[in-house]
C-alpha cells in the first residue's frame, strides 16, 4: 500500500479536552464499496516482534500477550497528538470498528484492539488510564489495551520489528527521548501473530478494517453471516 508521510507536533494537549470540545475528527466516510469479507486473501507479510511493554494498569507483561491468541489490530499513538491524520484518525477508526463489533458479540470476542505509545518518557500508566477512559473497560470479550514501554530504548526493537519507520528526539547527551516523526501505520494481525494487513491513511476505513477481519474470521471456520 501507498504510504503518506504524517509529521506530528509534539505539543502536550490533553486528549480528553479535545475529545470534550469535539475537536477530534470523526472516522473518515468510505467513498468507493470493498469486495466482500472472504472474497479475497490477506497473505501473511511478517511476525509481529515480541518485547516487553508496561500496560495501563503498571503491570509488566510481554507484547506477545497482546498480539496473539486473538485477532489484533494495532496502532502508535501518542496521548497528545492533534492531528487530523494521525493519532486521533487512529483512535477514531478503534472506536467505529469497536462499536460495530459490539453489535455483533459472536465475533467481538474474537478480536482485540492495542494502542502503543511512541513517548513512554511522557506517556505513563497514568496518561494511558485517562487517554483510555471508559474504552479501559472489556466489552463483550472486547478489549482495548494501552501500552507504553519502559524506555525508548525498550520500545526501539519493536518499532523495528513492525517497519515502523520514525525519526528520534535526543536530549543534550545525544541519548534518546522520543520518536518524533512518524508514518501512520496500523497493523492487523492473526491470532498466531503474524501481521496480516498494514493500513495506511488512504486505506484506514471502518469498513475496510471491519471486512479484514471478518476475512481472517472466516479463513478460521467461523461464520460471519
Amino acid at each position: 500500500m501507498s504510504r503518506g508521510l504524517v509529521t506530528l507536533t509534539l505539543v502536550v494537549w490533553s486528549f480528553a479536552a479535545l475529545a470534550a470540545n469535539d475537536q477530534i475528527p470523526q472516522a473518515p466516510r468510505l467513498e468507493y464499496v470493498p469486495p466482500p469479507p472472504g472474497s479475497y486473501a490477506l497473505p501473511a507479510i511478517q511476525r509481529a516482534p515480541n518485547g516487553v511493554v508496561l500496560a495501563a494498569d503498571g503491570t509488566t507483561q510481554p507484547l506477545a500477550l497482546y498480539t496473539t491468541g486473538r485477532i489484533t489490530l494495532l496502532s502508535f499513538i501518542y496521548t497528545y497528538c492533534t492531528d487530523p491524520v494521525g493519532c486521533p484518525l487512529a483512535y477514531n477508526t478503534f472506536v467505529a470498528v469497536r462499536a460495530r463489533l459490539l453489535e455483533r458479540p459472536e465475533l467481538a470476542r474474537h478480536v482485540r484492539l492495542v494502542s502503543l505509545s511512541f513517548d513512554p518518557t511522557h506517556d505513563t500508566p497514568e496518561e494511558l488510564r485517562a487517554y483510555g477512559g471508559k474504552y479501559l473497560k472489556s466489552e463483550a470479550g472486547l478489549s482495548w489495551a494501552f501500552l507504553t514501554t519502559h524506555s525508548v530504548k525498550a520500545l526501539m526493537p519493536l518499532l523495528d520489528g513492525f517497519g515502523q519507520d520514525v525519526a528520534v528526539e535526543l536530549d543534550e547527551r545525544g541519548g534518546p527521548t522520543r520518536a518524533i516523526n512518524h508514518m501512520l501505520k496500523v497493523f492487523l494481525i492473526d491470532r498466531q501473530g503474524a501481521v496480516r494487513e498494514i493500513y495506511s491513511v488512504e486505506f484506514l476505513f471502518p469498513e475496510v478494517v471491519l471486512n479484514d477481519i471478518k476475512t481472517l474470521l472466516i479463513e478460521e471456520g467461523v461464520n460471519v453471516d
